[in-house]
Parts: structure tokens; C-alpha cells; sequence
């Protein structure tokens, strides 16, 4: 889809209230397309008033502007994540792909009220986002197109990256905050920020360059370890430090928490994108890496060694169909349902220590599907376990043992 095939047209576009949304409308508006600007509230945290969006989108000749409350829809999509241990590679929490789907959802039911059928969005040919975008729109309303401005030549002729866009909408006095000379760009949502661009393309960049905007460095973390308690009730954290939360609540509670001790702050990562190129990130997702550490140890406690294989592998399935974009998909819809199983086990207080960006184990109690035993565990003469019965164990064991020495497949 070219922007000539919109003149004229109403289409709804996904707008940040940044740069590329900015730049996108007015360069769209100048091509007679009516722009309805549709802004999904994920409790961003660099936004103080996300209801200023508005006034910026408008200035920049959208004719029209919604705002999505789907707070609550990213709690229960960041809830899945931690449940399925859904981090991608090198411990990215998958905040900026799983944001991705609630906004088209939220932004295609808002499309069917206006009897809107053009989707547009300002994510760049090179990245995820407009994997995410595109399919999540096939799945969810295949009578729909998507304008990608990015995959147009027109566009792309116009503006050759960040310092052209800035400098067209300095000439049309455009409400931006971004700069030629900005050391980064950032992508927010309630469940973290992800930076990358500009100076952190330098390997010679450390993660410790960008400001934290969820919390603080580790080496700025307090002095003394902060404890923490949490109370899961299959698989719902339900309850911080004493304190009955919601989930929307629990986890805005874990950003601060963790957020202030360092922890899931400036995550680096050279990541593998599904394009096929491979960028660097700076990762922000204290309250997730405070949910998800606690949560993991609970499933240490009530899974076995056969459930918990399969947990793994059912774990990386629904990471990388997150982060490359068939979140909606049946493979991933089957591995949540099994997911969930595992979930309706993991009941239990998790008790963490954050001190500089580390988290440590404390304690676990009143965990009711625990398969622990002290008992059993134990290296003391307790229990109902009778060392001698390893003997037939062993015995049935060495049969195929013996077997690979004869047949000359074993190595040393």
C-alpha cells in the first residue's frame, strides 16, 4: 500500500506522540489522508500526562484522537509472560513485543466502532514492531490493510532517518522533544522501556550510559539489602509486603520496589532480530525480573523433572513467537494452555533480597503443591528413603552402559 492509495481516505494510526507519530501525521495529513491518532495508555512511565498526547497530535493535523485505556490488558498479557518464563535470549522480558499486541488490539476494536479499515503504524523496516503490527492485524481482522510509511518509497525518499523527520517538523514548528543530538531513543510501557539507537549502536557504549527512567543503576542502588515478600495464588501474585494488590497494582508495585534496588535495570543485549540482523538493546523491566524471579522459584517446588522439561521448552516456544510476532497464532494459544496447568500449581509466599541489582532467595512457605521433602532430601538418617535401594537402580542402569562400551561408542 502506497500513500496515493489513501488520498482521501480515514485511517487510524498508532501514535506514541513521538517523533515518528508526529512526522507520520502531518507528512500524511500534507497527503490529503485523515488521521485519526489512537494512543494506547500502558501506564507509560516517561509520560507525566499522557493526556497531552492529544494536543500534540492534533497540532501536528490529525483530524481526530483517542485515547485506549489498556492498562489493564498489558497486566494480564505481562502475567502470561512471567508464567510461561517468556524471556527472549539474553533475559529481555519481551515488554515492547507483548505491548505490541494489546495497542492493535485495543486499536482495531476502536477502528470497528468508526468503520475504520486501514491500520497504520511508524515502525521501522528493520525492526520487529512491523512483524508484530502486520500479522497481529492479519489474525485479528483479516478484512483490514496496513500502511507501514516505512515500506513506502515516497516516504522513505522524504526522510532518510531520525535527523531529516526532526528537521521537517521544526520547519512545521511540530510539538517534538526529540534532538538531533538525543543520545538514544525509548520505547515505554508499564512493563519496561527498551532503548537502543543512536550512541548505544556503539559497543564502546556501556548499558550504564542511558538514564534509568524506572529506577536506578546498581551501582546507585542502596547500601542495604531490601526483603521483599510475595504471595502467589495459582499463579497471581496477589499480594506485596502484607499488602492485597490487583495485578494492575502488583505489578506497579514491583517496578518501585525493585526499580529503587537496582534490580532489572540496564540489561545489556545483542539480541537477534527476526529480520535477520542483529541490534543492541538496553533493557529496562525491574518489576518483571522482581515477579518473574519469584515466580520461577515456586516452580522449582511443584513441578517434576518431566513437567518441568516440557515447562522449558512450552517456556521458549512463547518467547520467540512473542518476539517474532505470532503472539495470536494456534502454536502459541496450545502452549498457554498448557502453560496454564503449571500455573493453577504455583500457590506459595516467595520471600527475595534485593541488594545493587541482584536478587537472592530467602524463603518459600505455605506452598501447597510443593514436591520437596526435607525428609527425602535430607543427607541425615531420616526419612523413608534406604540408600540400599539405589542398588537395582544402578544395576538396570549399567545394562546399557556396558552395552555402549562393547558396541565402542563411548569417548574419553
Amino acid at each position: 500500500m502506497r500513500v496515493q492509495d489513501l488520498k482521501g481516505k480515514t485511517i487510524a494510526l498508532a501514535a506514541s506522540g513521538g517523533l515518528d507519530s508526529c512526522t507520520v501525521t502531518r507528512w500524511l495529513s500534507d497527503h490529503d489522508v485523515k488521521v485519526v491518532c489512537c494512543t494506547a495508555d500502558l501506564a507509560q512511565p516517561d509520560e507525566k500526562d499522557i493526556t497531552t498526547i492529544k494536543k500534540r497530535m492534533l497540532a501536528c493535523g490529525a483530524v481526530d484522537f483517542v485515547l485506549l485505556d489498556a492498562r489493564k490488558e498489558l497486566a494480564e498479557a505481562g502475567l502470561k509472560v512471567i508464567q510461561s518464563q517468556a524471556w527472549y535470549e539474553g533475559r529481555y522480558w519481551n515488554t515492547t513485543g507483548i505491548a505490541r499486541y494489546v495497542t492493535a488490539n485495543a486499536i482495531i476494536e476502536e477502528m470497528r466502532r468508526r468503520n475504520i479499515s486501514v491500520l497504520s503504524h511508524g515502525a521501522t523496516g528493520r525492526g520487529n514492531d512491523q512483524v508484530r503490527f502486520q500479522l497481529a492485524t492479519n489474525m485479528l481482522a483479516p478484512d483490514f490493510s496496513v500502511y507501514a510509511p516505512w515500506r513506502d518509497e515516497a516516504f522513505i525518499s522524504r526522510f532518510g532517518g531520525r535527523s531529516q523527520m526532526i528537521e521537517f517538523c521544526e520547519a512545521h514548528k511540530l510539538p517534538i522533544s526529540a534532538t538531533k543530538d538525543a543520545p538514544y531513543s525509548t520505547d515505554a510501557n508499564m512493563l519496561g522501556l527498551t532503548h537502543e539507537a543512536g550512541k548505544l549502536e556503539s559497543l564502546e557504549t556501556p548499558a550504564t550510559f542511558i538514564k534509568p527512567g524506572m529506577g536506578v543503576h546498581a551501582a546507585q542502588a542502596p547500601d542495604k539489602a531490601e526483603r521483599v515478600d510475595i504471595r502467589f495464588e495459582k499463579g497471581v501474585p496477589i499480594e506485596i509486603n502484607g499488602e492485597r494488590l490487583s495485578l494492575l497494582d502488583a505489578i506497579l508495585a514491583a517496578n518501585t520496589l525493585a526499580g529503587r534496588n537496582g534490580v532489572g535495570i540496564g540489561i545489556h543485549l545483542v539480541e537477534n532480530r527476526f529480520v535477520g540482523i542483529k541490534s543492541r538493546g538496553v533493557y529496562e523491566s525491574p518489576g518483571m525480573e522482581l515477579l518473574g524471579t519469584a515466580y520461577n522459584s515456586l516452580l522449582e517446588l511443584v513441578l517434576d523433572r518431566r513437567a518441568r522439561e516440557l515447562f522449558d521448552t512450552l517456556s521458549r516456544v512463547v518467547s520467540k513467537q512473542i518476539y517474532q510476532g505470532y503472539w495470536y497464532d494456534t502454536a502459541t494459544q496450545m502452549a498457554l494452555r498448557a502453560i496454564d496447568r503449571s500455573a493453577e500449581l504455583v500457590s506459595g509466599t516467595v520471600s527475595l533480597a534485593m541488594y545493587k541489582g541482584a536478587l537472592s532467595f530467602v524463603s518459600a512457605t505455605d506452598v501447597p503443591h510443593s514436591l520437596y521433602s526435607e525428609e527425602n532430601a535430607s543427607m541425615e538418617a531420616i526419612g523413608t528413603y534406604n540408600h540400599a535401594d539405589s542398588e537395582g537402580f544402578l544395576a538396570i542402569l549399567g545394562v546399557s552402559a556396558r552395552v555402549l562400551s562393547r558396541a565402542g561408542q563411548t569417548m574419553k
